[in-house]
C-alpha cells in the first residue's frame, strides 16, 4: 500500500488543529507521529485511519490502484486507548469474533494469537475481569496480529508495565514486514524502531484563523 496525504488540515469550530500536512507513507516503513499531549496526534491518526474527514485536503490509499473510500477500513487496523473491547466476551470469544472480520496474519491462527497475547491462562475469562494492562494487550494483539496493509497505533503502551512494553516491541517486530506502521506517541520507548518522524508541531498555524 501507498498512503498519500495531500495538504490536509483539520479545524474544530474556529480552531485549526493542524494545517497543510503532506506526507507519503509506503510499505515496510514505520513512522512516528510525535508531539505533546493535546497537540492533535490522535486527530491526525483518526483521519489517516479513515475515521475522520479532514476539513481541507484529501488522502489517497493505493494498492496497485486507488482504494474506494468506503473500502478503506478493510485494509486498516487501528488501536487506541479510547477504543475498547467487548466486556461480555471471553478472550477466546473476542478473538473468534474479530477473526470473522479480519483473518489472522499469524500462520498458527487462533491458537497462535492466544499464545502471542501472553494471556493464555485467562482465555476463558470475560474481558470485564481483565486489568487495564491485560485489556491493552488484547487491543494490540487484535490490531497487530490480523491482516492489514496499514497498522495505526495510538499511545500503544498505555497501561503496560515494563514487561508489557517489551512484549509490544517484540510483537511489532514479528509483524512489521510489508506494512505501513504509524505510531502516535510522545514517548520514545513506543516508537524507537520507527525510521521516520512526523512532528505535528511542524503543521501548527502561527495564529488561529477565523472563517
Amino acid at each position: 500500500m501507498i498512503l498519500t496525504v495531500h495538504d490536509i488540515s483539520k479545524r474544530f469550530n474556529y480552531e485549526w488543529i493542524f494545517r497543510n500536512v503532506q506526507h507519503t507513507f509506503t510499505a515496510d516503513t514505520a513512522t512516528a507521529v510525535i508531539g505533546p499531549n493535546g497537540s492533535g496526534k490522535s486527530t491526525l491518526l483518526r483521519i489517516l485511519a479513515g475515521q475522520l474527514t479532514p476539513t481541507t485536503g484529501n488522502l489517497t490509499y493505493t494498492i496497485q490502484q486507488p482504494i474506494p473510500t468506503e473500502s478503506v477500513y478493510r485494509h486498516v487496523n487501528y488501536a487506541a486507548p479510547y477504543l475498547d473491547v467487548l466486556d461480555d466476551l471471553t478472550l477466546d470469544e473476542m478473538l473468534r469474533f474479530h477473526a470473522g472480520f479480519k483473518a489472522w496474519a499469524d500462520p498458527a491462527g487462533h491458537e497462535g494469537v492466544v499464545e502471542r497475547s501472553g494471556l493464555k491462562d485467562h482465555r476463558h475469562k470475560q474481558i470485564r475481569q481483565f486489568s487495564s494492562g491485560m485489556r491493552q494487550r488484547v487491543k494490540l494483539v487484535l490490531a497487530v496480529c490480523s491482516v492489514s496493509e496499514l497498522l495505526i497505533l495510538d499511545e500503544p503502551t498505555t497501561n503496560l508495565d515494563v514487561k508489557g512494553v517489551d512484549w509490544y516491541l517484540n510483537l511489532i517486530h514479528e509483524h512489521q514486514q510489508g506494512r505501513i506502521i504509524i505510531i502516535g506517541s510522545n514517548q520514545e520507548k513506543e516508537y524507537a524502531f520507527c525510521n521516520h518522524l512526523l512532528n505535528i508541531q511542524d503543521f501548527k498555524p502561527e495564529g488561529q484563523l477565523r472563517a
